[in-house]
């Protein structure tokens, strides 16, 4: 089946268009920015958290 045919909606059932597969590509993009960008946070607050208790002990 080409994705011509998948695109004009005459393809499979469940088949993704051009358009839902560029998005599935951006979105998965994202989310691992995302996920990096939460790591780095995470590690971020851990190094403050033990500078700080570093501090007052």
């Amino acid at each position: 089946m080409s994705q011509a045919k998948v695109d004009a909606g005459e393809g499979p059932g469940g088949a993704l268009t051009s358009d839902e597969k560029a998005e599935l590509r951006r979105l998965r993009r994202e989310v691992r920015t995302l996920r990096m960008e939460r790591d780095f946070l995470k590690k971020a607050a851990a190094f403050f958290a033990a500078d700080e208790d570093r501090r007052t002990s």
